[in-house]
């Protein structure tokens, strides 16, 4: 028991590798300490799983201890995957706002560079600046590479339509605007449709706990639940087969919501 303590610790505590030598050449090269904003924390799922799977060990079996610690494991890539969703909303609400500065600026008549620079610090993302600047500065080069596609295809206009006016001298206002107001109505259905399919997220969150609620009202009127899935082979089996279907069910909701949000 003590060396599955320490060996789950040291998993909780060991430093993402990639995190270290960021902050190393970040104190080589004299850039401050490095942002965490936009790197996943990879070390999240296995700690949670390794957390889960140490207290079912301890509180209950074998067999328990291995399902909490993949339950965990799901949970927090879910976790995970909804705040990358979160990160991905703001970065496209970011960029529309440079687009905006950027348009603003450019029909007041200022030069593109100082335009440029105004609609960087109009971007509240960290990312989505540089990306514009990048897109604006150096529209030969590939598009920054993001998750979302939505990103990309608008960034890939932004350097296009550079392209575009530095050969024939056409307005560059004119496809900022029109860019931003694209990226404002996909932010707009975006939020309808999750709006949309709150109840059905509820529904599934809701019938995902209705056996926990099962297991309570069973341990509540005297009887041994847990015991029996946990105590008897055939508890084990049923407990694994209910295990399996509450994640099909679960998994399979998630995909139908995803497939509607797109």
């Amino acid at each position: 028991m003590t060396a599955a303590l320490l060996s789950a610790a040291a998993l909780v505590a060991w430093p993402d590798v990639r995190v270290v030598r960021r902050a190393r050449m970040a104190a080589v090269v004299g850039h401050g300490a490095p942002r965490r904003h936009g790197i996943p924390d990879v070390r999240i799922p296995p700690s949670a799983a390794a957390l889960a799977a140490l207290a079912g060990a301890v509180l209950s079996t074998p067999l328990v201890a291995v399902l909490a610690g993949a339950a965990a494991f799901v949970a927090a890539r879910t976790w995970l995957a909804s705040r990358t969703a979160r990160g991905s909303e703001g970065r496209l609400r970011s960029l529309a706002d440079g687009l905006g500065s950027l348009a603003a600026d450019l029909r007041s008549g200022r030069s593109l560079d100082a335009a440029t620079t105004a609609a960087v610090a109009a971007c509240a993302d960290p990312e989505a600046g540089p990306a514009l600047a990048r897109a604006i500065r150096a529209p030969e080069g590939a598009p920054a590479g993001h998750a979302d596609p939505f990103l990309r295809e608008a960034l890939g206009r932004i350097a296009a339509a550079v392209r575009l006016s530095g050969r024939t001298g056409c307005s560059l206002a004119a496809v900022a605007g029109a860019v931003e107001d694209d990226l404002r109505a996909r932010h707009r259905q975006r939020l309808e449709l999750r709006a949309a399919t709150a109840a059905p997220r509820a529904s599934a969150a809701l019938l995902a706990g209705l056996p926990l609620v099962g297991l309570a009202m069973g341990s509540g009127v005297g009887a041994d639940p847990w015991g029996v899935l946990t105590g008897t082979g055939t508890g084990q089996v049923l407990l694994v087969a209910g295990v399996a279907l509450e994640s099909a069910g679960l998994a399979w909701s998630a995909r139908l919501i995803a497939n509607a949000l797109r």
